[in-house]
């Protein structure tokens, strides 16, 4: 599947009022923990891929993430299946190694085909996402930021990931 994503920081409070005004469906607030892995034979920062355990509910989601394919947005191809809790056991087996655990607060949105996310990054901040599944979604997310009025140079093409290793 194609995951065509942008991200702004935000205040929340702000972004949330808009949303409202823009007929943005709220869906659920969620707590993730996502945890990424270092693969044993290839250096996922080189090949611009990532590998994650997200656990969210009382559920695993193994992710998939591979190379950006847009310079403007983080588009990519994702791949993502429900796991038990055993893949970590799994992933240890085969020589992957934890790179860092991300913690954070997300509020889901809908509008029209996009999701919308609100998320509270633990020693990050805030941020919108928003994301789409095809090519033909990446200008209805330029017309939305615009329509909420985040202008394009504010976007950020980098993972949580990648933010927080900086700031480390």
């Amino acid at each position: 599947m194609l995951e065509v994503e942008i991200k702004v920081r935000i205040d929340i409070e702000e972004v949330k009022d808009k949303l409202s005004k823009l007929g943005a469906k709220f869906i659920r607030d969620q707590h993730q923990l996502d945890t990424y892995f270092h693969h044993p034979c290839r250096d996922f920062k080189k090949t611009d891929e990532a590998l994650r355990v997200r656990a969210v509910s009382g559920k695993y989601l193994l992710t998939y993430k591979g190379r950006r394919l847009d310079s403007q947005t983080k588009t990519r191809e994702e791949i993502e299946i429900e796991v038990d809790n055993k893949i970590f056991d799994i992933l240890k087996a085969l020589t992957f190694s934890k790179v860092r655990s991300i913690e954070k607060q997300r509020s889901f949105y809908r509008w029209d085909n996009l999701k919308i996310f609100l998320d509270k990054i633990e020693g990050l901040g805030e941020f919108l996402e928003i994301e789409g599944d095809s090519w033909q979604s990446k200008e209805k997310i330029f017309q939305f930021l615009e329509e909420l009025g985040v202008q394009r140079n504010r976007l950020i093409r980098k993972s949580y990931l990648e933010l927080i290793e900086e700031v480390l």
